[in-house]
């Protein structure tokens, strides 16, 4: 299967700022409770046109990120089509290969897939997250001292392999899920945001 994506990238977590996770150390309180959403701006899966898609997991992971044995729930935008949803479960699940296949190979257990809605709207660290009713995230990002927003890069754990992301924090962060034992509701804490280009 071969697929090419584009798009941007809002993770958030329960983690302080900044999540040691992406540095490969364990997360500040045992787990890292997380969302990971990625808007696809453009892109095929198979010749399927996947675009003005969302796909976000959310995620339990116990202990070091790059340990694996994550807990995850995967959820895809309520408008997709049938040909579209498939294309992407293949792909977050880690069927198609590629580089979204080195992550998926982290989860452990994926308690559901399901389709929801969702609202993404983050451009450069700043934005909101919704997703049904039980997710929602704001993002605001830290600047340096000449305005321009800070960045991280060369990381030994990514969720979008070889792009810098921009450090932010997210005033509000709630996230519900009983199957993951997930009940946040938290004010600054971790959160980024990226670009991604993804080929297979």
């Amino acid at each position: 299967m071969n697929y090419h994506l584009e798009g941007r990238l809002l993770e958030v977590c329960n983690c302080r700022v900044l999540c040691p996770c992406w540095i490969g150390e364990d997360p500040d309180f045992e787990t890292c409770q997380s969302i990971n959403a990625w808007h696809i701006d453009q892109g095929t899966v198979e010749g399927v046109d996947v675009a003005g898609n969302t796909v976000a997991t959310v995620c339990n992971i116990p202990g070091n990120v790059l340990k694996g044995n994550w807990k995850v729930a995967i959820y895809i935008s309520d408008h997709a089509s049938k040909a579209q949803e498939e294309a992407l479960i293949k792909v977050y699940t880690g069927q198609a290969g590629g580089p979204v296949a080195d992550l998926a190979q982290l989860f452990g257990t994926v308690v559901s897939v399901e389709r929801a809605p969702i609202a993404f709207d983050v451009i450069g660290g700043k934005g909101t997250l919704q997703i049904g009713a039980d997710y929602h995230a704001e993002l605001e990002p830290y600047l340096g001292p000449s305005g321009a927003k800070t960045t991280l890069s060369d990381t030994v754990f990514s969720t979008v392999p070889g792009a810098p992301v921009f450090v932010s924090k997210a005033p509000v962060y709630h996230s519900k899920n009983a199957a993951l034992g997930i009940d946040l509701n938290l004010k600054d804490h971790n959160a980024l945001q990226s670009t991604f280009v993804f080929d297979a």
